[in-house]
């Protein structure tokens, strides 16, 4: 990547409309900076709900909220079909969230490192929840100083509960969470987040609705686009999984993923995750070779997805469970990025194996597709560019995915099962 070749950043924003169509509100996504003359990104909600994202261009005098409703109206017609935008979402939606009196208690677990300034953000987010029965978690991993415990203490004494987890990694981190935890539904999220204010009502509802479902992930999209690290990260999928509901049955493994249940990446992220307690604990837990923090350098949450779908629990991808990440901002954070993205891949499926041996013959079967599906997820990538499509629905010949950061995630990939092991190693042959 030319660092010389700086290119402008993207506004975040947020585009409300009704079901007609017409804009009812327009502002900065949470975090975000003021809209201002250049690209724009938005997330279009209809009706309040997530429906899309677009990406437009806006010129000095332009209304940004015409120019990017025009592009919306564009976008939700090509995924609607004959319905409008509004059916379109109510034939696809989650069930409705339980009333208040019904919605079962959740734990929101948020596992941080030396990261006061962002946690407080995070924090502060998770606060406004409108969910009305849940705690709040903070794990304290591996601390070197005090900062994150005198946050707690002088910030949100009462309000937030304090755990401290010397062993590193974020595994640890989140099993110390679910030790600690009260919740019949145990939240995850990241310290670099801010969560929408219906984000855990809407992670935890379908849990309510179907007693078969173990885990729930949610809709991550970037708060931020302001470094050329964070648009060419946004531009080649991000974290985001799209904004049509689905179901994961192991009784009923989907047509379209071969691979299943082993592309555990496409469930969702670690940043917007919850269980049922119950399935979760039953599972074992989070493996604590795994994870940022480890020599594994990843694969805790997926290795957590395949956990409980192995068990025979059902997964629910929501997009109504939406958190803005801000993307880490420079080159150097990228690289690391891309060589743990594959090093966590194929530590998580090490995890699997060495934990739950059984699925060898699953696996082997699979191996052949899953070897051209890695070669395809880590081949440099820039296709051609489509007007008013935004970072994070394809590859753009604007932002191509290098071919330096290509090669970064195979040898991560090739390195993963060794990190794993020298993590159980150092951890005196961890459960």
């Amino acid at each position: 990547m030319n660092q010389t070749n700086q290119r402008p950043a993207i506004s975040v924003t947020e585009l409300d409309l009704d079901a007609s169509g017409a804009v009812t509100a327009f502002r900065a996504a949470p975090g975000a900076p003021a809209p201002v003359p250049g690209d724009v990104y938005a997330l279009v909600r209809v009706d309040g709900r997530p429906a899309a994202t677009v990406l437009g261009h806006c010129a000095p005098g332009e209304d940004p909220a015409e120019v990017l409703a025009a592009l919306a109206a564009r976008r939700l017609k090509e995924t609607a079909g004959p319905r409008t935008a509004a059916e379109r979402l109510a034939a696809a939606a989650d069930p409705d969230p339980a009333p208040p009196s019904e919605r079962a208690p959740a734990s929101v677990v948020v596992a941080t490192r030396e990261r006061p300034a962002s946690l407080a953000r995070a924090l502060d987010s998770l606060l406004a929840q409108d969910h009305p029965d849940h705690e709040l978690i903070v794990v304290d991993n591996a601390p070197r100083t005090s900062a994150t415990r005198d946050l707690v203490a002088k910030e949100y004494a009462g309000r937030v509960r304090y755990v401290r987890e010397d062993r590193p990694g974020l595994a640890a981190a989140h099993n110390a969470g679910v030790a600690a935890a009260r919740g019949e539904v145990l939240a995850f999220t990241d310290d670099d987040v801010i969560a929408d204010p219906r984000w855990l009502s809407a992670l935890a509802a379908p849990f309510a609705a179907d007693p078969g479902l173990g885990c729930v992930t949610g809709l991550i999209l970037p708060a931020r686009l302001t470094t050329p690290a964070q648009i060419l990260l946004e531009s080649h999928g991000g974290f985001a999984k799209g904004f049509a509901p689905r179901l994961y049955d192991p009784a009923r493994p989907p047509a379209d993923e071969p691979l299943f249940p082993f592309t555990a990446g496409s469930f969702g992220s670690g940043a917007n995750m919850a269980f049922r307690a119950s399935a979760l604990r039953r599972a074992g837990g989070f493996d604590p070779a795994t994870g940022t923090g480890t020599p594994a350098k990843g694969g805790d949450d997926l290795y957590a997805f395949v956990a409980v779908l192995a068990a025979g629990h059902r997964l629910r991808y929501t997009p109504d469970a939406l958190v803005w990440h801000h993307h880490r901002e420079t080159w150097q954070d990228l690289r690391n990025q891309a060589y743990g993205y594959g090093a966590g891949l194929t530590a998580y499926l090490t995890a699997t194996l060495v934990r739950r041996p059984a699925l060898l013959p699953a696996l082997l079967a699979r191996l052949p597709r899953g070897l051209a599906h890695a070669r395809a997820m880590t081949a440099e990538r820039g296709a051609g560019d489509e007007p008013g499509h935004a970072p994070g629905e394809h590859g753009t010949a604007q932002h191509p995915w290098p071919a330096s950061l290509s090669r970064l995630e195979r040898r991560g990939m090739l390195y993963g099962p060794v990190g794993y092991l020298r993590a159980r190693l150092s951890r005196g042959g961890a459960r």
